[in-house]
């Protein structure tokens, strides 16, 4: 089967990553708006526009399911694609059902970006799911930027993450809000899985991060499987930069390295 991904650069090697571990054997095309990166940070309905040429870029090269690798083109996006196109079109969501699940007592810290924190799609899922009010946001868009230039571990990583999450704790210490409350963080874009490493020093070292990679490539596969899809039976992965196929060997060996990188994670 042709399976299409697309985000808005290269968060989505996340799923990406996770699908070549599930299904090996079936035919990746991806697709990182490279041109438009962040969507974060963009107009709602940009941010539709763009998810709207992505499928249909993808559905131009045969792909039979459409995998939305960006939490916020699904929070703004993914209604309007699966009113528009017949095809399975599944999205990718932060983690909190699972994360509320498996917690008990500590609190719950969801990062993300702008557009996801505010969106009514994400509110509403805190509203079915956190009945107990543990989970917190907070909105870390220049991780994206870090992220597009393969840059996770640098001093200017750190100090960003110090800066915002003091300014966050600062802002929420009247509710008696500290760093060691969290038992859980939760990825809420799929650039942030890259930087677990210069994340985890801030908080207490038995914290859990989670994202919602495995679930939605779960759902891609039960879909297939209820759709009688054929396996392609010889994996492979063709690369595109906002409509445009890579081939010069510089940015195929980037993503390469990044998928690698999730591996070393």
């Amino acid at each position: 089967m042709k399976i299409g991904m697309f985000d808005s650069g290269v968060g989505g090697l996340t799923l990406l990553h996770e699908a070549l571990h599930v299904m090996p054997d079936e035919a990746y095309f991806y697709y990182a708006d490279s041109d438009h990166v962040p969507y974060g940070i963009r107009d709602k309905e940009e941010v539709a526009e763009y998810s709207d040429e992505a499928v249909e870029f993808l559905l131009e090269q045969g792909c039979e399911a459409i995998v939305i690798a960006c939490n916020t083109a699904t929070s703004v996006a993914a209604n309007l694609l699966r009113g528009k196109y017949s095809v399975p079109i599944i999205g990718v969501e932060p983690a909190v059902k699972p994360a509320v699940e498996m917690n008990s007592d500590g609190r719950i810290l969801v990062i993300a970006t702008p557009i996801t924190v505010r969106e009514k799609k994400f509110r509403d899922l805190l509203d079915r799911v956190d009945d107990r009010h543990k989970v917190d946001m907070l909105a870390l868009p220049e991780l994206v930027s870090f992220a597009e230039r393969g840059e996770f571990d640098s001093e200017s990583v750190s100090s960003y993450i110090s800066k915002e999450l003091d300014k966050y704790i600062s802002e929420h210490s009247e509710n008696g809000v500290e760093l060691k409350d969290y038992d859980i963080l939760v990825f809420g874009c799929t650039h942030f899985n890259h930087f677990e490493r210069a994340l985890r020093p801030f908080f207490k070292k038995e914290l859990i991060m989670i994202d919602g990679a495995e679930g939605t490539i779960r759902n891609l596969q039960h879909i297939m499987s209820e759709n009688g899809a054929k396996s392609e039976g010889k994996g492979y992965v063709r690369y595109f930069v906002s409509g445009r196929e890579v081939t010069g060997t510089e940015t195929a060996a980037f993503y390469e390295k990044l998928l690698q990188h999730l591996d070393a994670e």
